[in-house]
């Protein structure tokens, strides 16, 4: 991938952490450790991956995204917003009762949000219906799904995974945020499900691997699960939650909390010395 492109994914990612960081403490509420680690994550799909037009987001051929970890709409929403799907002012309604920009993603009235996420195991499964859908129907679009490593331990998200190998998804790609932290401590304590590549090669995906916060690297895992036949696509993304505020990377208690106005603005003016050092180059 060219430098350019990557200082420019970059920028919109350090503009969507900070607008992330905003909505959850405008809101006092919100989900801001997993938003912080799949940043990367979304905002290169949003923006080298997918075949989508924000002026017309029910296209019939457009790509499908599906954010499995739901909760996870600070990273969401201001990807979208940037991307053209709606004003970025509007991301001050979230979790307002008067708004639609919910904690959870919420499609009906959302545009480019492509299902309504948030019991957790459950996004995967729709994701699948949908890549189902797509081979049924003869289109060639693409199905993307973003879930937590947290989410893995229920059973739904194994059912899944079963069926998309049975009726050899190739057009489904799944991508795991691997940042070891759920609501409750590290997944590994919790609900343990390591070796994820094993486990995952043992029910029929092809597996890849790639570092969640490495424009370059996503990049090549993307392409190459465009490649791959008769199989769906797993890349397991190596990533940090809280990623880029130096008091939330890797800490448990940060995945469901909204932090008070000395904690917003220490995150803030770390994050936009991170912009504003990749603006300088």
């Amino acid at each position: 991938m060219e430098q350019n492109k990557i200082r420019e994914l970059s920028i919109i990612a350090a503009k969507s952490r900070i607008l992330g960081l905003d909505m959850v403490h405008r809101a006092a509420s919100g989900h801001i450790g997993g938003s912080l680690s799949c940043m990367d994550i979304i905002t290169m799909l949003y923006n080298g991956v997918m075949r989508i037009d924000p002026s017309n987001p029910q296209d019939p051929d457009r790509d499908r995204f599906v954010l499995s970890k739901g909760h996870c709409t600070p990273a969401l929403y201001p990807v979208l917003a940037q991307r053209g799907f709606f004003p970025v002012e509007a991301l001050e309604m979230f979790r307002r009762v008067d708004g639609h920009l919910s904690g959870h993603a919420e499609m009906k009235h959302v545009p480019g949000v492509d299902m309504s996420t948030g019991s957790l195991g459950q996004g995967i499964s729709a994701a699948v219906g949908m890549a189902m859908a797509g081979k049924l129907n003869k289109k060639n679009y693409r199905v993307y799904t973003v879930l937590g490593d947290g989410e893995i331990a229920e059973g739904q998200v194994w059912e899944a995974f079963m069926a998309a190998a049975k009726y050899e998804l190739d057009n489904l790609c799944a991508v795991i945020d691997v940042n070891g932290l759920q609501i409750d401590g590290k997944t590994a304590d919790v609900m343990p499900t390591e070796p994820l590549d094993e486990k995952l090669e043992a029910f029929g995906w092809k597996v890849l691997k790639a570092d969640g916060h490495d424009f370059g690297s996503l990049q090549e895992a993307f392409a190459e699960a465009k490649t791959v036949k008769a199989q769906p696509t797993v890349i397991l993304a190596k990533t940090v939650k809280g990623k880029g505020v130096s008091y939330m990377e890797n800490v448990a208690g940060w995945h469901g909390k909204a932090p008070n106005d000395a904690q917003y603005e220490q995150g803030k003016q770390e994050l936009e010395a991170q912009l504003k050092e990749l603006e300088a180059h």
